[in-house]
Order: structure tokens, then sequence, then C-alpha cells
């Protein structure tokens, strides 16, 4: 009998007797298995080439399972009420992602969270073309590194799109418009990828439909139910891995444009209630609102993305992300494109360095209530192999090969960011600005201070984007209280003093970025 461990993927694999012109546009299948339990899941299936399809499922209890096929098409038998059932063990591994169980929203609705209990920290990466680019050596290099500094989410696109116009070996996910056809070698390849990200404990994040470009994107270039039906098809293919879904990529889905979008994500995600999915929208868009009462749309993500003007800046520490995490129903608040290290900036048109980065992702953290960020460096997201401007990205810059910008200190920061807030109960803050008894960044926002604490001020967060005194009103604080400072370029903690006074200053040693924590624990 099968036997595979609990959160993995059963695979099966089934022949039809009927040649399809297009099995994608011909044909459905599914598959409803049932546990020792009896609790039922019904997912869908996919066509792998000539007349292989595939139905990949994850098993969440362990015991016995079976399961039965239904096809579209009744007089396919080699699809259509095929049997059979397989065995599911606990997993005994290290690997988190299959340890903790799969990945869903608090029940406060704040941050995301295992089935087991355990808080998921989302310190994701930008990798949009890195799935597509990359050689089976080069990207088990690349999440070796970023394994290695605490990453938990890889953010990649899974098409053809205005960076790139298919894979390494020139081959496209899909053809045509009005009735497209799959290449399903293609996505062969993109499981090899997945499967090594996966099995290095992080999750695939991918983006289904691209949607700047009405010439190149599919979530522009498509009438509704061929971005539909391409959608659906990724969902089955890789629904069963351990995958958060962004359904559009970088577009406008604000106004009469949301409906469409709307209507998209239901079709694609309804009925798949354990399937997480987003939107990432243009930067400086916010469309919390346009879709937090969609049942689909599980957290908010948005894009500060890389300008550096003073209104830039007071959108990220000011604006949406600071003001609308009180709205109701709750969203978890995700900065899925922030400054992207060695990217240049939009208005001074010179490369963000790693404090810029450390200055957007501190911020991201802390004025909302904390749930994770993603970094990005330029050479990664268009996986440069040399140094060059990434297709149809002309002002950027010329970005380094990936193997060189892999090295970029940010990605550094990044890790000793995840350690800081990883060494306390990071989930229960919520920012705090009134501890603060007057805010730097109130007449300049490059000095703007971000300031968050957790339940009943047991602890308390403090992000200097560089040396300054500042003045907090303690009596916020739950006390005895020990202070410490955190340098977020090397990781290193030093004695800041206790919590002694109802008024009390602070001021680090020096001109660089720091965090105080404060905490009773």
């Amino acid at each position: 009998m099968y036997e595979i461990t609990q959160w993995t993927r059963f695979e099966l694999e089934l022949t039809s007797v009927i040649d399809y012109d297009n099995p994608i546009q011909d044909a459905t299948i599914e598959a409803t298995f049932k546990s020792e339990s009896s609790k039922t899941r019904t997912v869908p299936g996919f066509w792998d080439g000539g007349k292989t399809w595939k139905v990949r499922f994850s098993p969440d209890e362990t015991g016995y399972w079976t399961y039965v096929t239904h096809c579209s098409n009744s007089a396919d038998n080699g699809l259509n009420n095929q049997e059979g059932r397989f065995h599911c063990i606990k997993y005994s591994g290290d690997n988190p992602l299959y340890k903790h169980g799969a990945i869903s929203v608090s029940d406060n609705r704040r941050y995301l969270i295992h089935s087991d209990g355990t808080p998921f920290f989302w310190l994701g990466d930008t990798a949009w073309n890195g799935v597509l680019f990359s050689t089976e050596s080069d990207w088990e290099k690349y999440l070796e590194d970023r394994a290695s500094k605490g990453f938990t989410v890889i953010q990649f696109v899974t098409t053809q799109w205005r960076a790139a116009t298919g894979d390494i070996d020139g081959r496209q996910a899909y053809s045509g418009k009005e009735s497209i056809k799959i290449n399903p070698s293609f996505y062969q390849r993109m499981d090899e990828r997945m499967n090594v990200l996966n099995d290095y404990g992080m999750v695939g994040s991918p983006v289904l439909l691209w949607a700047i470009s009405a010439e190149t994107d599919p979530g522009m270039s498509l009438p509704d139910d061929q971005a539909i039906l391409l959608a659906r098809y990724m969902l089955a293919r890789y629904s069963a891995y351990r995958a958060i879904w962004i359904l559009g990529g970088d577009g406008n889905y604000r106004a009469e444009r949301s409906e469409r979008w709307k209507k998209i994500g239901r079709a694609v995600f309804d009925g798949y209630p354990d399937q997480l999915a987003t939107m990432h929208p243009g930067g400086m868009n916010w469309v919390a609102d346009e879709f937090r009462h969609e049942s689909w749309f599980r957290f908010n993500s948005y894009q500060s993305g890389h300008g550096d003007n003073d209104d830039t800046l007071r959108w990220l520490c000011e604006g949406p992300p600071s003001t609308d995490w009180r709205k109701e129903p709750h969203l978890p608040e995700i900065n899925l494109e922030p400054n992207y290290e060695a990217h240049n900036a939009y208005h001074s048109r010179k490369p963000h360095d790693a404090r810029a980065v450390r200055r957007a992702g501190y911020w991201s953290l802390l004025v909302s209530p904390t749930a994770g960020l993603t970094y990005g460096a330029h050479g990664i997201w268009g996986w440069q192999t040399k140094p060059e401007e990434p297709l149809n990205h002309n002002g950027t810059g010329i970005a380094p090969p990936w193997y060189e910008a892999i090295k970029l200190p940010g990605s550094t920061s990044m890790k000793y960011m995840k350690n800081f807030f990883t060494s306390f109960k990071w989930w229960k803050l919520v920012p705090a600005p009134e501890i603060l008894t007057g805010q730097p960044g109130k007449s300049d926002p490059h000095k703007f201070v971000a300031v968050a604490k957790t339940d009943g001020g047991k602890c308390v967060v403090a992000y200097l984007t560089e040396g300054m005194e500042i003045t907090l009103n303690t009596e916020l604080i739950k006390r005895p209280a020990t202070a410490r400072w955190f340098n977020p370029s090397s990781g290193e903690w030093s004695g800041a003093g206790t919590v002694s006074q109802p008024i009390q200053k602070f001021c680090p040693t020096d001109n660089n970025d720091w965090v105080l924590w404060i905490g009773t624990e």
C-alpha cells in the first residue's frame, strides 16, 4: 500500500482513454478524499501532457485515506470513477512546513499560523524570475543561502510576463488568448523548483496572473474565462504543496477594476478554504477595502515600492499601512515589495542601500500589527546572470548577477531582523505611537520613529532610523522593565538601562539606525 507522511504530497497518475484536442478546455477532473474520521476533501486534478492526468493531495490527518475520481466526461473511464487508498503516517523530521502543518490565518486575523498553533513569521524574498531562469544547481545554491538567513517564503511568477518572455529554455506556460493551450513541460520544470523550495522549509508564493502589460501579462491580456482557467490549472497543480497564492501581480485593482478581480478570485478559490490568497497591487495602492469582505482574500498585501521622497516615506509610516489595520474584518498586513536593495530609487535615482531596506522593513513590521515582510534585491528578482538592467525595466539600474546579489548586506540584515522578532512574542505586537511623547518624524519623515507594544505593555519595540534622543511615556509600559539596544546592521545587543521613571529618555551611542527593546519577559 502507498504510504506517505502527513502534510506532504500524495500524487495519483491517471491515463485517459480519450484523445482530447485541447485538454484544459475539453475536460476537468477532481478527486474526493475521505479520512478514517470521515473528513472529506475534494481537490482538482490537471492534465500533464499526452494522455496523462494527475491529482495531488496533502493529507492533514494520519491514518488510511480513500479516494474516488470524477471526470467531466463520464465516458472517459481512465479518468472517471477511479478508486483507491493510501496510508498517512505522522511526520518525524525537522522541516517546519511538515512538522507544524498547513498555514492559515490566526483567530484574531492579525498574523499567520500553522495548524499546530505555531505562529508563522513571513520573511519573504522576491525571486520573480528565479523559478523561470534558474538551473537546478543554482536554485539549490540560492535556497541554501536564503534558508541560512531565516527566509520562510519565496515569491515568484508562474507564467511568461513583461520581465520574462518564457523560461530558461524559451518555453512559455501557455499559448493563445481566446482559447489557451497549456505547455505541460513548462510546469514540469517548475514542479522541480517547487519540490526543492518546500524541501528547504520555505513556502512558495506564486503570482498566478501578472497584471501590468496588456501585451505580455496574463492578468491583462487574457479574457476573464481564460485567466480563470489558467489560474485554476496552477491551483490544481500546486495546491498540495506548501503554497500561499498571489492572484494578481502589480496591477491596479481599485474601484471598478476590483469587480473583475473579485470575480476571478471567487471562480478560482471558492470551494478551497484551506488555500491562502492575496493580491499584489502596484506601488502605493491600497486594496484592502475593495477585497476585505471576499472569503478567498485571506490577508492584505501592499507595495510601498521603490521611491524615496518625503511623500513616499509618509505613505508607509503615516498612510494606510499605519491606519487601516483597525478596520474590520481585520486582516494580516504584509508589505510584499518595499525598497529593493541596489535598485535605483524613483526620486533620487540612487541605489537603495541596506539601511534604506532596513528602514522600510522595520517600519512595515511596526506600523501595523506584526505579521511579516518581504525583502527584494536587484539582480535576484530578475535573476540576472550578468550585470544588466532587467527586461522592460529601464531606469532601475544595472543589476548585479543573482549569485552576487545574494551577498548584499541587506539580506543579512533581514536575518538579524527575524532573529530579533522571533526572540519574543512578536505576534502580539500592535502599533503604539502614543508611547512617544513627541514624534521626530512629524517635520521630517526620514526621522519617523515606529513604536509597537504587546498586550499590557509587557514588551515595547521602537525603531530609530538614526541616532537621536526619544522620550517615552513609560506609564504605558509594564514595570519594572529592562531596556536593551539591538543593532539591526550587526545583530548585536547592548544594555540601555532600566525603566524606572514615568517619563524617560533614550539615546543610542551613534548615528546609525537602532532598535530599542523594553520588556519584562
